[in-house]
């Protein structure tokens, strides 16, 4: 009866422990980092101050707060200086569309996919159509520099010869095609899309689909932290949330089956280092 009592007390003071804990985390404002170039993922708002951002990532950055019934903090800076950041401890995650890579698995602790991104070309409406990567042979391609598009570019310009200029952000990419100082960029597919949308002098090329997604980065050891906004993830896609979102910001429905509306086993990115296979069913209050 003694020994029963004692783990009564033990059981409810580590309730007790882990309320407060709920309590002083939900009071603590969550910080994430993006890139404020990045449109329609996050970009400066339109009559809005001075470093206030809108866009596909920044509402969704938003809603995950609501879930965790906590404040938010949006920081905008170059993407190259994310990473770093993140690792540094100034971000608790990053909201910035991150590509999940072997590479940066081996270095970051991911979410599940919230968005299959393919890479894809812009292009001034006047020069001949690229539809294919190896028509780049000879020609300058601008890339965001620190990006899986920077990477790409580089392990791949001997193969296809052309030459890579990365610039600070991917507005300064597309304008060097703009102003002629390039032929083209490569960029994610909703980035350049939503680029040749709003500027009728530009086109869209050659897309290469490698089943990549975009998904949330955390620091190494922070899997708690990666857990509970996979949660949040998971029942933002369930209650049609993420594909609302994308059809405010993409202007079409998601694909049935794609990672914006689908629920993975475990956690983390399958197939990649940092998953957890464990299943799990989301808590959706």
């Amino acid at each position: 009866m003694i020994r029963l009592i004692h783990r009564a007390v033990l059981a409810g003071a580590s309730l007790l422990l882990a309320t407060g804990s709920v309590v002083a985390q939900a009071d603590k404002p969550i910080t994430v980092g993006l890139d404020g170039t990045f449109a329609p993922h996050a970009m400066p708002k339109v009559g809005g101050k001075p470093g206030e951002v809108e866009g596909f990532n920044v509402d969704l950055a938003n809603e995950i707060a609501k879930r965790l019934k906590r404040p938010i903090n949006v920081v905008a800076q170059e993407f190259s200086g994310l990473i770093p950041a993140l690792n540094a401890g100034r971000f608790d995650w990053l909201a910035a569309p991150t590509t999940v890579t072997p590479e940066r698995a081996k270095n970051l602790l991911f979410t599940e996919g919230y968005l299959n991104t393919y890479y894809q070309l812009l292009l001034k409406k006047s020069t001949p159509d690229i539809t294919r990567i190896e028509d780049l042979k000879g020609k300058k391609l601008t890339v965001n520099k620190g990006s899986a598009y920077d990477k790409w570019a580089d392990l791949n310009k001997e193969k296809y010869g052309f030459e890579v200029l990365a610039f600070p952000t991917q507005t300064d990419s597309v304008q060097a095609v703009m102003a002629g100082r390039a032929d083209a960029n490569l960029g994610g597919n909703t980035v350049v899309a939503w680029a040749a949308k709003q500027n009728p002098t530009l086109k869209l090329g050659a897309k290469v689909d490698e089943g990549l997604m975009w998904a949330a980065p955390f620091r190494k050891d922070d899997v708690a932290g990666r857990n509970q906004v996979e949660n949040a993830l998971e029942c933002l896609k369930l209650d049609g949330t993420i594909a609302r979102l994308h059809e405010k910001w993409f202007g079409i429905k998601p694909e049935p089956g794609s990672a914006a509306v689908t629920v993975f086993k475990g956690y983390g990115v399958p197939g990649t280092e940092g998953h957890d296979p464990t299943e799990h069913t989301p808590q959706c209050g």
